[in-house]
């Protein structure tokens, strides 16, 4: 392998008010930022408290806690609530006397219960009945259950008590943080071949070692978090304490966490703290008799578009609530990091909805939730306070200028955002002919992001495979994609589908800033979409599932675009890329040619659908390159139309007064070829 350089185009990371085009908003900034000191003051009572210790410890008070003494205590916070009685298998689910919790005025809404030792044990089922003010009374799970389970027969949702003999030890330090990231996003329930729901201990045992194998060093997990309806995807939340108990017990996500960590993965989850789930029985909608606990009232406190409430961020006892879940997952999960969902919808009174953000002015209107932009900086405060290293990541589409910008500069703080305009390009132009690709916007778009903020870079996550939807592999074949992915039977769709594939995966993984994404089984190019099982197809997960075995089949396109996918982000971890800068060589619509530079690598597109070109000359700086990676090679599903391993040698070309320095390429037809300076 050649040597590894430092490119002499180091990657440059700016202020946020180095935007010309803030400066405007620049009294907007200094709010939010003046907003963040207020909220942490009045959380810990100093500007610079510790927001661990003062705001974020209400999962250790509240909930059901067995003490030192072998006694149980159960506290719960529902402020209008009349009377509250803990029922379950230790009461036969009936009212009785000494379960009737007693109402304590400090904290204020605050119930508690003192039992013996001996009545609560692990595995024991249980739940609330809570009185309003109406003098009606709602079952209800308790908001800090940290184990919420579903009963097979009669689907019902109770909390269980999770107190094994042997508590969890795990034997692996978080690895460290590298500066770039490579996630793996993934769901352990679709994630078996087998038509049903997988487990975490299947997902630890089958799927972590392939991820590792692949050469990626994040794995983003998502729904974790309880949520009663399966086909939600996870977004539709319900016990934000406690993991889906569908995919197995508190310990066995802690040992996929675990062997994870053993394997050098890092892993963020997937966390919901943009809405809940309208379930009134399993969630926190009128928990104590109001809507307003937790969520706006009205209009506000409705999602029209997800059926879901809205959190009152600017509430004191929900940011509480939030900031303790955040410090939960961290400290009993031994997570690295969250990639927050849906962050457009909290930061807009709108949600996002049929807007279209045209201009900064958008960012900084009276429809932004300045809560939410406060909450979400407090979050990103707080994970940093715990896990220094941790990594965040923002979903946000409107592209809110600070999101991933530091807190001292106004910003939210995260580490991360998601470049979510370069997926919605790459599917625009899989509907175009080749000919009417415009290689000059695609190369723009992906590098286009702001110099304050890190980002990371993807051509399809979950969202594109949806029903509805289709993944980039079945955009591209089509129907073609049933019965032609043998190499030696197939058609000519499929070949520009394979090849497409490859390309534009290398182009956004070696142009993002910061890392790539890719979701589970879509390296290989998975085919169909993702449906979970509902009434609509008879409750079936056949496509709710991943099927491993074609890409295990070296007779299959998908076994070449997988091992595609395991070289292409060998070679950018091996290089460094991420710690330059992308330097343009090249752009040709005509051609359709792409070339450009990054961390002594030189990267070489033909998008060309039938054109190959001979001694293509491209200006490069003056040496011997070697041929790297090549995606037209045989063992990539190509035509290995090019010698493995050759090497180049620059030409000397005047150029007027100037002398200037090509290397002059065979580049084939629909193929990215990637080069190493040698000397």
């Amino acid at each position: 392998m050649p040597r590894r350089i430092t490119s002499q185009y180091p990657l440059q990371i700016s202020k946020l008010q180095d935007d010309a085009f803030l400066a405007p908003y620049a009294g907007v900034l200094e709010r939010r930022k003046m907003n963040l000191v207020a909220a942490r003051y009045k959380l810990t009572g100093s500007v610079n408290g510790s927001l661990a210790e003062k705001a974020a410890q209400n999962h250790k008070f509240f909930g059901l806690h067995r003490q030192a003494d072998n006694s149980w205590v159960f506290r719960e916070w529902a402020p209008a609530a009349k009377k509250i009685v803990l029922v379950g298998d230790f009461s036969g689910f009936e009212e009785r006397d000494g379960f009737v919790l007693s109402h304590l005025h400090t904290p204020d809404g605050c119930w508690e219960l003192q039992l013996p030792p001996g009545v609560i044990r692990h595995g024991m089922h249980y739940c609330l009945h809570i009185y309003f003010a109406d003098g009606t009374m709602g079952v209800r799970l308790p908001a800090y259950a940290d184990y919420v389970v579903q009963d097979p027969d009669s689907n019902i949702f109770s909390a269980m008590v999770w107190d094994p003999p042997e508590k969890y030890q795990f034997k692996n330090p978080r690895p460290p943080r590298q500066d770039h990231v490579l996630i793996y996003e993934c769901h352990a329930g679709m994630a078996q071949e087998e038509c049903k729901i997988g487990t975490f201990n299947e997902f630890t045992g089958k799927i972590l070692p392939r991820i590792a194998k692949g050469n990626y060093n994040t794995i983003q997990l998502m729904a974790v978090m309880s949520h009663p309806y399966y086909g939600s995807f996870g977004y539709h939340v319900a016990n934000f304490f406690s993991i889906s108990g569908r995919f197995g017990t508190p310990d066995d996500f802690k040992h996929l966490v675990d062997t994870a960590h053993a394997y050098g993965l890092r892993v963020i989850m997937d966390v919901v703290h943009s809405h809940a789930v309208r379930n009134e029985v399993e969630g926190l909608a009128r928990f104590d008799g109001t809507r307003e606990q937790y969520f706006h009232a009205g209009s506000r406190g409705e999602h029209s578009a997800w059926d879901s409430l809205c959190f009152d961020y600017g509430k004191t006892e929900v940011q509480k609530f939030l900031l303790s879940n955040l410090n939960f997952y961290l400290e009993e999960y031994n997570l690295d990091g969250f990639r927050f969902d849906g962050v457009t919808s909290m930061l807009y009174k709108h949600h996002g909805l049929n807007r279209v953000f045209s201009g900064y002015s958008d960012y900084f209107s009276d429809e932004v939730d300045e809560d939410a932009y406060t909450y979400l900086a407090l979050a990103n405060t707080l994970i940093h306070e715990v896990v220094p290293e941790a990594v965040t990541v923002a979903e946000d589409v409107s592209g809110m200028p600070g999101i991933a910008a530091p807190l001292e500069q106004g910003g939210a703080g995260f580490d991360l955002r998601m470049a979510m305009g370069v997926t919605d390009l790459w599917f625009k132009l899989f509907d175009l002919p080749d000919e009417k690709w415009d290689i000059a916007a695609l190369f723009y778009e992906l590098i286009n992001r702001r110099r304050d903020e890190r980002c990371i870079s993807y051509v399809e996550c979950h969202d594109q495979a949806i029903v509805g939807g289709q993944s980039a592999i079945f955009r591209l074949a089509q129907s073609d994609i049933y019965h032609k992915m043998r190499w030696f039977d197939t058609t000519p769709t499929v070949e520009r589908a394979v090849a497409l594939h490859k390309m534009t995966r290398l182009a956004t993984a070696a142009t993002g800033c910061s890392g790539y994404l890719n979701f589970m089984g879509n390296e290989f190019g998975h085919p169909e979409w993702i449906d979970f099982p509902r009434e609509g197809n008879n409750w079936s997960c056949h496509y709710a599932r991943r099927q491993w075995s074609l890409a295990d089949d070296p007779e299959l396109y998908y076994h070449a675009l997988g091992e595609f996918d395991r070289a292409m982000l060998e070679l950018l971890t091996e290089f460094g890329v991420y710690s330059s800068a992308v330097r343009k060589l090249k752009l040709d619509n005509h051609d359709k040619i792409m070339a450009f530079e990054r961390g002594n690598l030189w990267f070489f597109f033909n998008f060309n659908s039938s054109k190959s070109f001979t001694d293509y000359g491209v200006e490069v700086m003056p040496g011997k390159y070697q041929l790297l990676l090549d995606s037209d090679e045989s063992r990539f599903g190509g035509h290995a139309r090019l010698a493995a391993d050759q090497c180049y040698f620059t030409m000397p070309e005047r150029c007027g007064n100037l002398l200037k320095h090509e290397l002059k390429l065979y580049l084939p037809c629909r193929t990215v070829l990637v080069l190493s300076k040698l000397d």
